[in-house]
């Protein structure tokens, strides 16, 4: 009989480590460690004037197997790092007057996650002043992040979660480490 439940449990944990894993906006968003440190350096142009455009490149992930990185979630994770540094307007009206608008070009996995995961993420960021329709800010950003075996020891798709999120936080870091020194 023993042998018959460890079969058992041995054959679910395969089943639900074949389960696709989505990537969640609240990990991918900056640290409050880091948002406190970023917020003393926003400058005043961009104090409360920056709205995120809808997100484009994302995947949605397969409920069978992998994990990806969906264009909302992106969108939600930049959402919540702005407001944490005090970039987005209390507000809806008046609107702001930049808009960032970001492209997830990259999404580099291991085809076969193995016991350690590295993920690598590029996203492209454009931020426009919409007085004037002109570019303040454009650049690709590339970031990679690992999850080790023993942050997800039964699910190789949850490895690849905890990477990607890891990745896109890093690359959403380096964005606002950028924003910072604008003088718009």
């Amino acid at each position: 009989m023993p042998r018959l439940t460890l079969f058992t449990a041995a054959l679910l944990a395969s089943l639900l480590a074949g389960c696709g894993t989505p990537s969640q906006p609240l990990p991918m968003a900056v640290s409050a460690a880091d948002a406190l440190q970023i917020r003393g350096w926003v400058p005043d142009a961009l104090k409360f004037q920056v709205g995120v455009a809808p997100v484009s490149g994302g995947q949605e992930t397969s409920r069978w197997w992998g994990s990806k990185v969906s264009a909302e979630a992106l969108k939600l994770a930049l959402d919540d790092s702005l407001h944490a540094v005090g970039m987005i307007p209390l507000l809806p009206e008046p609107s702001p007057r930049f808009e960032l608008q970001a492209e997830l070009l990259e999404l580099e996995q291991p085809q076969v996650p193995a016991l350690g995961v590295t993920v690598g993420v590029a996203v492209r960021y454009t931020l426009v002043d919409k007085t004037g329709g002109h570019i303040v800010y454009q650049r690709r950003i590339a970031s990679s992040e690992e999850a080790r075996f023993s942050e997800a020891v039964v699910s190789p798709n949850e490895r690849l979660r905890i990477a990607n999120e890891r990745a896109l936080r890093a690359n959403i870091a380096l964005l606002l480490r950028d924003l910072v020194t604008l003088r718009p």
